[in-house]
């Protein structure tokens, strides 16, 4: 009998799907009808978003508000040298469609917020959470919670990455392996760590294989499980989760019953306010005021707390160099009787720096504000950025 929701084009084209007996002709008509949340379309939303088309799924919905940028094409595959500067939205949009046709795209060019997730998340039958921030991998499983939506989560930094199904048939949340954010600093982005290419196409994939999965019905998700990764020694392991009847989210006696100000959650700024003037953390400044440091107080001492290999591709001229890993045995090389500024790639390892400063009894200290990356931006963009 000829399938009513499928073309004898997506016959032909999803033939080797329909021969498994797991799958069938029942199965592609549920990826057809199947409608999919991707947050992210850089590192892991390429590799999700590209199999979950070509696998046949009817309708994607993409979240991101960046532009395709050079530094992204080292892993983020959905996008071309072609796409510099385009959205990444549009840009994987036109990858998604090139690989099938019959895919219907939406785009969420405009990001995901408090007031417009719980609205987004209630259109989708799923989630695959390819955010790299703390404030969105919250504010996602809030929203999945209360939209009793399932969530397919993944982490990636370096050489490592991790993965597991949330929110799905009784399991844990988000908030059961993760009750509160780590301190603002303490854990390196992607952006400052750095990412193996290739380590996101590991890690996607098995996001996308574990959508398959739950709208096909069959197979054994990672719901209670959290499956890391380690491409350097190539292996595996498991690691049992459950769900945590405490849980202000999804436990017995949830307190959260409206997703709420993530930033603030998290120790950082608010990414949106009425206020255009900068509200700096006490001990930050930013690079034109350190620019103007620099010309009236030729004597200023600052320390540049990234690694040498990323001095070895831009650096402010006169700084000083101690990565931050030997700080804590180095620090008396710092004078105690000058004022010092602290700087890394975006801001992170060198607040951790004035926090070991200060503990050390400094207290002429502060931080740059969005790192060498910002002074680029801002004061030299003579430099090269990476």
């Amino acid at each position: 009998m000829p399938s009513e929701l499928l073309s004898p084009e997506e016959l032909a084209r999803f033939n080797r799907h329909i021969i498994l007996p797991q799958v069938g002709l029942q199965g592609q008509e549920k990826l057809k009808k199947a409608r999919v949340l991707v947050i992210g379309a850089g590192g892991l939303g390429s590799p999700i978003s590209l199999y979950l088309s070509a696998a046949g799924v009817g309708a994607i919905g993409l979240v991101d508000f960046d532009v395709v940028d050079e530094s992204n094409l080292q892993r983020q595959i959905a996008h071309f040298t072609s796409d510099i500067g385009r959205p990444k939205v549009e840009s994987a949009r036109d990858k998604l469609t090139g690989i099938n046709p019959f895919v219907d795209v939406v785009l969420h060019g405009d990001g995901i917020r408090r007031d417009n997730v719980r609205e987004i998340v209630r259109g989708y039958d799923l989630v695959v959470d390819g955010a790299d921030n703390f404030p969105t991998r919250y504010l996602v499983n809030d929203a999945c919670v209360l939209e009793g939506k399932p969530l397919i989560y993944a982490s990636i930094f370096q050489f490592e990455g991790q993965v597991t199904v949330f929110n799905y048939e009784g399991g844990p949340c988000y908030r059961c392996l993760y009750p509160e954010p780590p301190p603002p600093g303490l854990a390196p982005s992607c952006a400052e760590g750095g990412v193996l290419g290739v380590l996101p196409g590991v890690i996607g994939v098995i996001q996308a294989t574990e959508a398959v999965k739950i709208i096909l019905g069959h197979g054994r998700t990672l719901s209670g499980r959290l499956m890391l990764y380690d491409a350097m020694d190539m292996h595996f392991r498991e690691v049992k989760l459950r769900r945590d009847p405490a849980c202000p989210a999804c436990g017995e006696n949830p307190s959260i019953h409206e997703v709420v100000e993530y930033e603030q959650f998290c120790g950082l700024p608010p990414t949106e306010t009425a206020n255009e003037e900068e509200e700096l953390a006490p001990d930050d400044i930013t690079p034109k005021q350190l620019a103007a440091m620099l010309e009236t107080h030729p004597e200023l001492y600052v320390l540049d707390v990234r690694e040498p290999f990323e001095v070895d591709i831009c650096r402010i001229e006169g700084t000083w160099e101690i990565p931050l890993g030997q700080l804590q045995a180095r620090f008396a090389e710092v004078p105690m009787d000058s004022d010092v500024v602290v700087h890394c790639k975006l801001g992170g390892r060198s607040a951790q720096a004035v926090e070991i400063l200060k503990s050390k009894g400094y207290t002429r200290v502060k931080n740059l504000a969005g790192g060498i990356l910002r002074w680029i931006d801002e004061v030299d963009s003579g430099l090269s950025k990476y």
